[in-house]
């Protein structure tokens, strides 16, 4: 496939589906900064769900709320998962220590879960078994992506978040990313990862395209391109986001419109 050829949506061995996070109305805010505001989607278990959008929308701050590493401003979370590792998060730079090999760092994190996960079947599922006795500091950046969602996932937890997994790779370590991500879905994991590699993001169950403190968009990749009268999901996207250089800074408490305006039909689209 072309790396601008549009990709059919991804399928996924037959899994039970059923809803494993639920965002409700949730707002985020730093100070006078609003970074998203009544946000609200569900994911489902078996499925991988792309949060697309510009610089600074806030993609990864949305993904780390939902892990629970950040409180909401506003609004709830909730994770229909308990036990060991309900949640597994993997951030941008993973960092490991780097005299480890990848089977003695894997196995360090297996040994923090109570039900000792099968540390071998995990190296493999991510296509590291072969460098299982690789010193981390020798690993590639792509390398090190991946032992950072094999610990991510090791224990099989239902909900399993990715920040920007793909971002600054090669396009055969891109593919197999996403490749894994889709791996993890077919064991039944609700799998949502933020992303700026669109072509990436085709192959994803769902799109949540981010911006301007809200998502703009929420469907299968073909949907929102079709949604958006255009060909291609790159053309969707410049449509939703525009052209000129996106760089967000979240909105002012100025530029935040009022519980009481935003039902107001004067009012609306003002933000």
């Amino acid at each position: 496939m072309s790396e601008h050829e549009p990709a059919a949506d991804a399928t996924h061995q037959s899994v039970d589906r059923y809803p494993v996070a639920s965002v409700d109305s949730v707002a985020l805010a730093f100070g006078d900064v609003t970074v998203f505001d009544d946000v609200s989607f569900t994911l489902e278990s078996g499925t991988v769900t792309a949060v697309v959008g510009p610089n600074g929308s806030g993609k990864s701050t949305l993904l780390r709320v939902l892990a629970g590493l950040l409180p909401a401003t506003e609004g709830s979370v909730t994770v229909a998962a308990t036990g060991d590792h309900p949640i597994g998060f993997c951030p941008q730079e993973p960092a490991f220590r780097s005299g480890f090999t990848v089977r003695e760092t894997l196995s360090f994190y297996g040994e923090l879960l109570a039900d000792d996960p099968d540390v071998e079947e995990t190296l493999e599922l991510v296509g590291l078994g072969g460098v299982a006795d690789r010193r981390v500091g020798a690993l590639s950046g792509g390398m090190k992506r991946l032992l950072g969602m094999a610990g991510a996932v090791l224990g099989d937890p239902p909900l399993l978040v990715l920040d920007e997994p793909a971002s600054g790779l090669d396009p055969a370590m891109r593919r197999h990313i996403f490749e894994t991500a889709d791996a993890f879905a077919d064991r039944g994991v609700a799998v949502v990862l933020a992303t700026h590699h669109l072509v990436g993001a085709e192959t994803a169950d769902r799109l949540l395209v981010l911006d301007r403190s809200d998502i703009i968009a929420d469907g299968p990749p073909q949907s929102v391109i079709d949604d958006a009268g255009a060909e291609t999901l790159e053309a969707a996207f410049r449509g939703m986001v525009g052209d000129e250089l996106t760089v967000r800074a979240g909105r002012t408490g100025a530029d935040r419109p009022r519980r009481d305006e935003e039902s107001d039909p004067e009012t609306e689209g003002d933000a």
